[in-house]
């Protein structure tokens, strides 16, 4: 078994910021109404224009900047999306072709929120089996194209963003130390898309406009449960305590939840690292994203304890332990 990490880390969100203010004017809401239920400030919206494959090449090229491993030598591309472009090819498909990564396999995953961290799980697996020596894992997401504008409830609370990161084997005692998966598939009905009912037709010829729907309150309860639950778990598959731990990048979600799961899985939230202030929840993005400025921000260094940890429609939850 090979010991495997993360070599590098990259970021993309949109230039274009849209603050609660901006909100007010198009929707019935008010900034203090955003800020005191979910801690959010602004968040990205990408260009009509831009699409998530764009977002998650930028985010590749950003984490290849700082990698030892060159695009040629990245050997597995998985990106995690619930927001692509089309049904088909995958996003990771054109990524692989736009950074010139042309010895690599390529596909996408879809868990939502917790699409990031299913994906680092999915790739440590081919690693460590030793098919493939390096990966690069991407989360991208333009949320914002599933948003019903009219409902405050959700619209308030997304943006668009990507972040990366890329594997490969690291020395003893350091990498990914566990991983937790889980899925509470009767929670489904509390996040999910919907889409107009198409007309009864043979062929069906109606334009379906997707929307968020979300069960905000009971989504809460469900959230805070699984997220504290996942990182007592994963904290102790990796035989360690919560004390040894460092630093906890959460799902972006609403800062109430992440309070509550502080609180619950007794970890202070000093050791949260938290910018849903800046981006809202990015969905998949929202992890690589966070993950990416508490390296920058100096949260994280050579020899953290580092637990990150979210859930997703579905509802999926998933957690990873790493020595940095």
């Amino acid at each position: 078994m090979k010991n495997i990490g993360i070599v590098a880390v990259g970021k993309y969100v949109p230039e274009r910021i849209v603050t609660n203010h901006d909100l007010e004017k198009v929707v019935e809401t008010s900034d203090e109404w955003i800020t005191t239920r979910t801690g959010i400030k602004e968040r990205r919206l990408a260009r009509r224009d831009e699409t998530t494959t764009d977002m998650a090449i930028e985010a590749a090229k950003s984490a290849l900047d700082g990698s030892p491993v060159p695009a040629e030598g990245i050997e597995l591309i998985i990106v995690a999306t619930a927001s692509t472009d089309s049904n088909f090819p995958a996003v990771a498909c054109k990524v692989q072709s736009a950074i010139g990564a042309k010895n690599a396999a390529a596909f996408d995953v879809s868990a939502a929120c917790s699409g990031f961290l299913c994906a680092i799980t999915t790739a440590k697996q081919y690693l460590t089996s030793g098919m493939f020596k390096t990966a690069l894992v991407i989360a991208a997401e333009k949320a914002t194209n599933l948003l019903d504008w009219s409902d405050r409830a959700t619209c308030v609370l997304f943006g668009d963003g990507a972040g990366a990161c890329i594997l490969a084997p690291v020395e003893e005692g350091r990498g990914i130390l566990s991983e937790y998966l889980h899925s509470a598939g009767e929670f489904h009905e509390l996040l999910y898309v919907k889409t107009e009912e198409p007309a009864q037709l043979e062929f069906n010829t109606k334009i379906q406009k997707p929307a968020i729907v979300m069960q905000g309150q009971e989504l809460f309860k469900v959230a805070v449960t699984s997220m504290a639950d996942a990182v007592d778990l994963v904290v102790e598959k990796a035989g360690l305590k919560l004390e040894d731990v460092d630093c906890v990048v959460p799902h972006q979600a609403n800062d109430r939840i992440i309070s509550a799961v502080a609180k619950r899985a007794g970890v202070s939230k000093d050791k949260f690292f938290i910018n849903i202030q800046k981006y809202g929840n990015t969905s998949a993005a929202a992890v690589a994203i966070a993950l990416y400025e508490a390296v920058e921000e100096g949260m994280i260094k050579p020899g953290s304890v580092v637990v990150m940890v979210t859930f997703g429609s579905g509802l999926v939850t998933a957690a990873n332990l790493i020595k940095w």
